[in-house]
């Protein structure tokens, strides 16, 4: 897995997560190694370029 997203607050995060969701990506939520209570979103190496895509395509709307 690979750290793909660092979200810059929970809003933020639920969106990225909405559309990996609905891209068919899997991914998984780890703290941030900084002890910031944040968040980062990790995909599958193999579907990073494909997770940027689709987060490209979606701030476009």
């Amino acid at each position: 897995m690979a750290r793909f997203y660092d979200p810059k607050d929970e809003t933020d995060c639920c969106r990225v997560e909405a559309i990996l969701r609905k891209g068919g990506i899997e991914y998984f939520l780890r703290q941030e190694r900084r002890g910031t209570g944040m968040m980062e979103i990790h995909v599958a190496e193999e579907d990073v370029p494909r997770a940027e895509e689709l987060l490209t395509q979606g701030r476009g709307r």
